[in-house]
């Protein structure tokens, strides 16, 4: 529900384009942007802090790959010092127990090789799942913003304003009146209005959007306005109705079908109130088609011509 807090115009005042007509009660909807806003504040904060810990892991692995670089090193001085004392033990000018030293540290070194190796592939795997987190938080702060810009659309709902220049008519919103989400609070009659000529079928032949029609109005007897055909609906129009007729099966009869014209009114004067559900009689001035003197002057003339 909805409090009205502002209704500036009158039943069947004119307005202009981006005129205000009501304004709602807009406190409720104010509260839910500003937390919408909030939420899109902790997601970023939340993609912030996941980039924090990708840097921090990007150390890390730097760290660790300098530690694999290292064993790896001392892995290589302590193959040398084998290669080099294992002749030697053998022929006797190095000790048994120099030669045990040298295995023991050649397979320290790989033991560190391989430790540090296993620590360096631990770490990605952790900046993997810390990309994986980012991704998630980046989603979440996209459906944050999505919610956060339907709350502000929510929240320009409550000021009702005109799209074109018209009349309010049949206004029922009034200050402090309770309405809830679907309630008309007026009618709106534009300037830019038209006449829906019902003419028959039979009348179509020769009109064409464009050709010119007077307007007779019941109001304004006195007066005759002026027009064009705007359009030919491209049906009837008991066709677009909720139920058509079907004359299918049955005994069929004949029925002449109304199709709906479009005409428009050429500069309507400013001193009538013209809308919705007036009497009106249009009158379209169509061309003929060619006669049939016409045609067989064309015929004979084109016979006349041949060899």
């Amino acid at each position: 529900m909805a409090h009205g807090s502002a209704v500036p115009v009158t039943d069947n005042q004119h307005v202009a384009t981006g005129e205000v007509i009501a304004r709602i009660d807009e406190r409720d909807y104010r509260v839910a942007l500003e937390q919408a806003e909030a939420q899109v504040a902790a997601t970023q904060a939340a993609v912030r802090n996941v980039d924090a810990q990708m840097a921090v892991q990007q150390a890390q692995i730097d760290a660790n790959q300098a530690q694999v670089n290292q064993a790896q090193a001392n892995l290589e001085l302590a193959e040398v010092t084998w290669g080099r004392d294992k002749p030697l033990v053998k022929q006797g000018w190095a000790t048994a127990q120099q030669g045990t030293i040298d295995v023991q540290n050649l397979k320290a070194q790989q033991a560190a090789v391989a430790n540090a190796q296993a620590a360096l592939k631990l770490a990605e795997r952790q900046m993997e799942t810390l990309k994986a987190q980012r991704a998630t938080a980046e989603a979440n702060v996209k459906q944050a913003e999505a919610q956060r810009d339907q709350a502000r659309l929510n929240l320009s709902y409550t000021t009702v304003v005109a799209d074109q220049p018209g009349r309010v008519v049949n206004l029922s919103a009034a200050v402090g009146e309770y309405v809830s989400p679907g309630t008309a609070l007026s009618m709106f009659v534009p300037d830019d209005i038209w006449v829906t000529a019902n003419f028959k079928e039979t009348q179509l032949d020769h009109m064409r959007p464009g050709e010119p029609a007077t307007i007779e109005i019941d109001a304004y007897p006195d007066r005759d306005f002026r027009g064009h055909v705007a359009s030919v609906q491209p049906g009837s129009g008991t066709a677009f109705s909720l139920l058509p007729a079907e004359n299918g099966t049955g005994n069929y009869v004949k029925i002449v079908q109304r199709v709906p014209v479009k005409i428009l009114m050429d500069d309507p004067p400013a001193d009538v109130a013209l809308g919705p559900g007036m009497s009106v009689v249009p009158t379209v001035r169509v061309n003929p088609a060619p006669s049939l003197y016409a045609r067989l002057k064309a015929d004979v003339e084109q016979w006349r011509s041949e060899p």
